[in-house]
């Protein structure tokens, strides 16, 4: 026999034929159960892309902020290493590694500061790692700096003599930074929509 809903024949007929049916319950809470499941899996899709962008920007300031501690043995290594660089950038190694050798231990001691400065910032990532929605903001802040990158560069790169090529290779760590934190802070977004 069919359904009661078949023989309804305008729409306000419809929907008592339609809540009578005993079969269309089922369908419905089968049919919300995979809308729910399906936002589920997207949610976590999203965590784990998340998560991950997250961890390898984490980890790429902690080195950098290690490998500013021992700059001069590492232009040294550059100098042995030179010959595989063009002209231009041999020049400027090997004024680096004289200016090095030139510049007292408690200069360089600046170097040590910018080294832990970025070792603290991504510590303050940890936040977002673990709980994206909530320190959203720590993306918002992240992606500011990645952008301030450029007028630094820009800027005090000519007047502190930095060759044009050093200063777009600065750039260049600020718009690479700039991309993961923009997917992260969208799908953490996406992420916050779905909570309310």
């Amino acid at each position: 026999m069919p359904p009661p809903f078949l023989f309804s024949t305008n729409g306000s007929q419809k929907i008592p034929a339609l809540r009578n049916n005993i079969f269309l319950p089922n369908y419905f809470e089968i049919q919300s159960a995979f809308i729910k499941l399906n936002k589920m899996k997207t949610k976590q899709q999203d965590l784990k892309t998340i998560r991950i962008y997250l961890t390898v920007f984490i980890v790429l300031l902690l080195l950098s902020g290690i490998t500013a501690f021992p700059i001069r043995q590492e232009i040294a290594f550059l100098v042995t290493i030179k010959s595989y660089f063009p002209l231009f950038m041999q020049d400027w190694v090997e004024q680096l590694d004289t200016v090095l050798h030139q510049t007292p231990d408690v200069v360089l001691y600046g170097t040590d500061w910018l080294a832990f400065a970025h070792i603290v910032i991504a510590i303050a990532f940890i936040g977002p790692l673990k709980d994206p929605v909530r320190n959203s903001w720590v993306l918002q802040f992240g992606m500011i700096a990645c952008v301030l990158i450029l007028p630094l560069a820009l800027i005090c790169g000519p007047i502190r003599g930095i060759p044009l090529f050093h200063q777009v290779i600065d750039c260049s760590f600020g718009l690479t930074g700039l991309i993961p934190l923009g997917i992260c802070y969208g799908k953490t977004k996406a992420l916050e929509r779905s909570f309310v």
